[in-house]
């Protein structure tokens, strides 16, 4: 029984090679919300406090992806659903420096440490602009990018490595590769007067995403899967939040941000400014 196995697995891993769904595709939806929570949003109005740099810490909520779509419905027709849902949140450390004229320069790392076997190494920046639109409110504009790896068992967790007649069976915990690519741009609109600690904003945008995947997974006859899948997707933004500006240096923010053909997620961030 376990040589037919074998044999079904090995044929099945040389059968199958790079991947490339539709945008209708489970696969594609997959992406696409993941890629929710990983764009590089203001997550709240970093240059409303005194200071030309700010430190911050942002917490963004990971939204869970249904059974039904984390099934592939292209590139493993058949398999079960991937196992997508690893963490709660992720955090991600951010720097704002004020550049003058109303110009300002954001940034963020990741750095590779693992958590639930998942290791994040993402880079994003941000270039922004903001001007007075009357006593009361403001315009900023952003252009925005992140990329980076995240690696974590997706395609073949350790309980699929258990079940007979999974094609993960007695192999090894797969350490796939997702990597996502998002640039975009967007405008929001802010309100509060100069010296008041509640700044309200509203905004929406566009993001281009080029998500890429890979799997990393041998067998239990020793096969190694390292097939790609590429999709290429485009997607609106709304977003809103509030920031309080707890004191001069200090600023705490709150946003909710959604791509709407895909998922929400929420922000919570704080900053200092130095």
């Amino acid at each position: 029984m376990f040589l037919g196995l074998a044999v079904s697995i090995r044929s099945s891993a040389h059968a199958q090679g790079d991947c490339f769904p539709g945008k209708t595709s489970h696969e594609a939806k997959t992406f696409a919300i993941y890629s929710v929570p990983l764009a590089f949003s203001p997550a709240g109005l970093p240059r409303i406090t005194s200071g030309r740099i700010q430190l911050g810490l942002e917490l963004a909520y990971l939204p869970n992806i249904d059974s039904v779509t984390a099934t592939p419905t292209v590139c493993r027709p058949g398999k079960g659903p991937e196992n997508t849902d690893l963490l709660f949140a992720a955090p991600r450390p951010r720097i704002t420096v004020a550049l003058g004229g109303g110009f300002a320069l954001e940034g963020s790392w990741t750095p590779p440490v693992r958590l639930n076997h998942v290791q994040a190494n993402l880079f994003a920046a941000a270039l922004s602009y903001d001007t007075r639109i009357g006593r009361q409110a403001g315009l900023t504009v952003r252009l925005h990018g992140s990329t980076g790896t995240i690696k974590a068992p997706i395609t073949c967790p350790d309980k699929a490595l258990a079940v007979a007649t999974s094609e993960c069976f007695r192999g090894s915990r797969s350490d796939d590769s997702f990597k996502p690519s998002i640039v975009g741009a967007e405008a929001l609109i802010h309100w509060g007067s100069n010296g008041g600690p509640i700044h309200p904003y509203l905004g929406a945008g566009y993001n281009h995403l080029t998500p890429r995947f890979q799997v990393n997974f041998t067998n239990a006859v020793g096969d190694v899967d390292r097939r790609k899948v590429e999709v290429n997707l485009d997607r609106i933004t709304v977003f809103g939040g509030v920031a309080w500006a707890t004191s001069t240096r200090w600023n705490l923010s709150a946003e909710l941000y959604s791509a709407p053909a895909d998922a929400v997620t929420g922000r919570v961030a704080i900053r200092v400014g130095l």
